[in-house]
């Protein structure tokens, strides 16, 4: 499988990170990981690379909803408004969203998809197939 050309993962927590990064890596999935361990910290990144370097732009964002600081609805509601910053599929990757949460994200129209943790090779799978017509070797 050709790899996604960049990733960018968002999470507070240091071992979904860790855990997340290394099935990333081990799976092939992306040519360039990011993590950003802050909502703040991500659009700060898409800042940046969107204006310096569009081909760099992550193809897939992995985003947490329950941080804290500013949470990942509001990550979604800055990242919409970012000038210059190419379209990514935008996936969340939580541990449990509110209804109302589910609702707020669906009206904001950027999220793609919705995904529970913990990250499988499955789960992986089916994002790749589902979004980008690409299949784990494996899978």
């Amino acid at each position: 499988m050709t790899p996604l050309p960049s990733v960018l993962l968002i999470d507070d927590d240091p071992i979904n990170n860790f855990l997340n990064k290394s099935l990333l890596t081990r799976l092939g999935v992306a040519s360039h990981l990011q993590i950003a361990q802050s909502a703040h910290e991500a659009l700060q990144y898409l800042a940046k690379g969107g204006q310096a370097a569009p081909e760099a732009a992550p193809s897939l964002v992995l985003l947490d909803v329950n941080m804290p600081g500013m949470s990942g609805i509001q990550f979604l509601e800055a990242y919409r408004q970012l000038p210059e910053v190419p379209p990514s599929v935008v996936v969340i990757l939580t541990t449990s969203l509110h209804p109302r949460d589910v609702r707020q994200v669906e009206e904001l129209g950027i999220v793609q998809d919705f995904l529970s943790k913990p990250l499988t090779p499955e789960k992986v799978n089916g994002l790749l197939r589902k979004h980008f017509n690409r299949q784990l070797p494996e899978c």
